[in-house]
């Protein structure tokens, strides 16, 4: 497996708006929908192994999360023509099959994911209430295969810090994953 890194956007950016469909409700769901609540937006698929490693563990951590008052979306950016395993029919099911309950919305332009500067799946950005990037990094130090546990320590503990109102920290690891998968002629200039 290919590892490519988070591009690790500054902190302090503005989260850039987003209008997308989320295949299971048929609704679109905006930034706007989010104001002033803190946000944590990741870069997601249905077939990375690096997802598929940590995903059972962030679909309980992001559930519980929105509970404290945290807004969660995932996207999936990925080329379904040639990775049909992340079409928006799989999106659904795999949303079901996990108890999402948070909207996973697909990012067909991948303009979204661009305007993220989104690298690797999964990629996190993590936003406070006025929605400047507080956190951009790894969920933890486990990998598919290095044998460590996989516990979100890392995602967690940022997202503890901006609820209780503390400090994160500049200290942080980039995510590693799957790169995205661009269409032909649609690759970023910063991948």
């Amino acid at each position: 497996m290919v590892q490519t890194p988070s591009t690790m956007l500054d902190i302090g950016t503005q989260a850039p708006d987003f209008s997308l469909p989320e295949p299971a409700s048929g609704k679109t769901v905006n930034l706007a929908d989010y104001a002033e609540k803190p946000l944590l937006v990741v870069f997601s698929c249905n077939h990375c192994p690096y997802v598929l490693h940590i995903i059972e563990s962030f679909a309980a951590f992001a559930n519980e999360a929105q509970n404290r008052g945290l807004a969660v979306v995932m996207i999936n950016a990925n080329d379904v023509a040639g990775y049909p395993d992340d079409s928006p029919d799989r999106m659904v099911a795999m949303a079901k099959r996990l108890g999402f309950g948070f909207p996973y919305l697909y990012d067909e332009s991948q303009q979204v994911a661009m305007s993220y500067r989104a690298a690797c799946t999964p990629d996190f950005f993590l936003f406070d209430g006025a929605h400047r990037l507080v956190y951009r990094g790894q969920y933890d130090g486990s990998r598919p295969g290095n044998k460590i546990a996989v516990d979100g320590s890392d995602l967690k503990a940022a997202v503890e810090a901006l609820l209780a109102g503390g400090d994160i920290g500049a200290e942080q690891i980039p995510s590693v994953g799957c790169n995205i998968k661009w269409r032909a002629g649609n690759e970023p200039d910063y991948c």
